[in-house]
């Protein structure tokens, strides 16, 4: 393959500590927007760590192109999985190949974990998100309903 992905040092690896989070803040908020600030986006990360909450970010040039945030969970419905939360690509290096490295990695994560599947929810807006998907081999199989109680 000669992209340009192929032709450049990418570090895929996981996000463990403040200053890397807070890195991965303008990243996330592409996904997130509702994320006052870093210090948010850095608590929010922490608390979540206590249910197995785990970011990985694929970095280039010293800085994140793509991010995950992902946990293990296990349920009746699919059993032990690996979830992912959170999967943004930067705007400006999207269709540049950086989302499929990064979900060929969770796939493999997934795989170490001894997971036999990798879910994921998507709003049904996420047109763009939801050809990423299937071009990962994704495949839609439910829909989430939920309800404001505020």
């Amino acid at each position: 393959m000669n992209t340009l992905i192929d032709e450049i040092t990418i570090d895929i690896r996981y996000v463990d500590d403040d200053t890397e989070v807070a890195a991965c803040f303008s990243l996330m908020r592409q996904l997130r927007p509702r994320l006052a600030d870093t210090a948010e986006f850095i608590a929010r990360w922490r608390r979540q760590q206590a249910a197995g909450y785990r970011l990985m970010a694929l970095w280039e040039g010293g800085r994140p192109v793509a991010l995950a945030g992902f946990r293990l969970q296990d349920n009746l419905v699919h059993g032990v999985h690996f979830y992912v939360d959170d999967l943004v690509t930067d705007e400006s290096a999207r269709s540049g190949g950086y989302g499929a490295r990064l979900m060929d990695r969770l796939k493999d994560e997934a795989r170490a974990l001894g997971c036999t599947k990798l879910v994921l929810d998507t709003p049904l807006t996420n047109v763009l998100g939801h050809r990423f998907y299937y071009r990962n081999g994704l495949l839609a199989s439910a829909l989430r309903f939920n309800t404001d109680l505020t």
